[in-house]
């Protein structure tokens, strides 16, 4: 009885393995057609399982091209607006990464199968401690901090990339100090109903380039140099 019972179980985990596998595989067909050209970025969200980042309750959900509530009042971004900012910085391995808003752990874990070095801050304490055990169970090697994102870690920075996960009413200066000369920031801008991607490149110690793309929608990014906390 006991041999039927864990056949039995290894087949229903197999049919959920073959069940998400062909799910992210339609996920990345749907990403290029609405013009996601990364392969680099579709391979490893065609590899990471984003199931494990959202409620058990919502995993027949989890490959919808939509946002999704995770704890906290916070939610984990579409996939589209993943893949679409994920491009936008042009992770390089070995790049040295700091994201603004952990979350539930997802892009800090794609940034990590791009070969990034990664350092993530999370200003709720719940969703930085349950990051933290999802990185250990995945055996990814994250930097991790709690903290107010907006003010960045200088302790590790200059950085060669900075994404922020959260919309901004300005591109913070402290976030602007800590990216290196020749890097990139992707940080989305504006009011708290709608705002714009922008892209900034440090060109020198003193200049920067901007460039502006389509408008999103985040939650705000509360800190002292973000949204003041309501």
């Amino acid at each position: 009885m006991t041999t039927i019972i864990f056949a039995n179980l290894n087949l229903i985990s197999k049919f959920h393995n073959d069940y998400f596998r062909e799910q992210r595989r339609s996920m990345v067909e749907l990403l290029r057609q609405k013009g996601i050209e990364d392969k680099r970025v579709l391979e490893v969200m065609g590899e990471l399982p984003r199931e494990l980042f959202i409620n058990p309750s919502l995993h027949n959900r989890a490959y919808e091209d939509t946002a999704l509530p995770i704890d906290c009042n916070q939610t984990i971004s579409q996939p589209y607006t993943v893949a679409f900012m994920t491009s936008l910085l042009k992770v390089e391995p070995g790049n040295k990464v700091l994201e603004i808003g952990t979350g539930s752990g997802y892009q800090a874990c794609l940034l990590y199968l791009l070969g990034a070095k990664v350092f993530t801050i999370e200003r709720i304490l719940e969703l930085y401690e349950q990051a933290n055990v999802k990185f250990r169970e995945l055996g990814y090697n994250i930097n991790t901090r709690y903290g107010d994102g907006t003010l960045g870690w200088k302790e590790f920075s200059p950085y060669d990339r900075i994404i922020v996960t959260a919309a901004s009413p300005r591109i913070p200066t402290s976030l602007k100090e800590q990216l290196a000369i020749g890097g990139r920031m992707v940080i989305p801008v504006g009011n708290k109903n709608s705002q714009v991607m922008c892209v900034l490149e440090r060109i020198s110690e003193n200049d920067f380039k901007e460039f502006r793309n389509d408008h999103f929608k985040f939650v705000p990014l509360i800190g002292k140099e973000g949204w003041e906390s309501e």
